[in-house]
């Protein structure tokens, strides 16, 4: 099984991730390490951090495609999570791979900029996130940025019938809701619009 974890900066995709990790010892690729490979090894392909996630996702999408096809042909359990994947790109592979790859997206539409500022400064992952360097301010924007791309997702996840999880509120409650669906079979739980909403 293929699990594809995508969202907005800050929504828990990495905590979903190391969650599969350690429950069913399912390896994962963060998009954020193959977009910094890019922006440091071949730059000439224009894929760098100060793109916006629906533009990185775009140019590295067939790159991943290639890397999916692989996965599925090998028959390897593997988690992908990232911002660099989009709904509309994603529902095409569900669609196509019914069986073998689940997805979920994960956002937060519903929280103040200042609430999400107090968190990100509280979770900080033990020092080691790269927003610990920037300004309040800097990070502010980059909050209200995220809650907009969040609608955004959250609202094309409608549209193709995908599973988003918000994690606006009960952030853990929500990640551990995301990570139980992916953890089902695909033939057991088909997927529904009534998961585009707070667990």
């Amino acid at each position: 099984m293929l699990y594809l974890v995508s969202g907005t900066s800050r929504s828990g995709k990495t905590l979903i991730a190391k969650k599969l990790l350690a429950d069913r010892r399912i390896p994962y690729l963060s998009l954020d390490w193959l977009m910094m490979g890019f922006n440091h090894g071949i730059p000439e392909y224009g894929i760098h951090h100060l793109l916006w996630p629906n533009e990185i996702a775009e140019k590295m999408w067939s790159f991943l495609l290639g890397m999916i096809d692989s996965l599925l042909g090998d028959r390897i359990d593997y988690v992908i999570e990232g911002e660099a994947m989009l709904p509309e790109l994603v529902a095409g592979l569900v669609e196509k791979h019914p069986d073998t790859i689940r997805a979920v997206f994960v956002g937060y539409t519903a929280i103040s900029v200042e609430n999400k500022l107090a968190l990100v400064k509280q979770h900080n992952d033990g020092g080691n996130d790269w927003l610990n360097k920037e300004s309040d301010e800097y990070i502010r924007d980059h909050i209200g940025n995220m809650i907009a791309h969040s609608k955004m997702i959250k609202d094309e996840c409608e549209k193709h019938d995908l599973s988003y999880f918000d994690t606006s509120e009960d952030f853990l409650v929500a990640i551990e809701a995301a990570t139980e669906f992916l953890k089902k079979c695909a033939r057991d739980q088909p997927r529904s619009t009534d998961r585009n909403s707070s667990p």
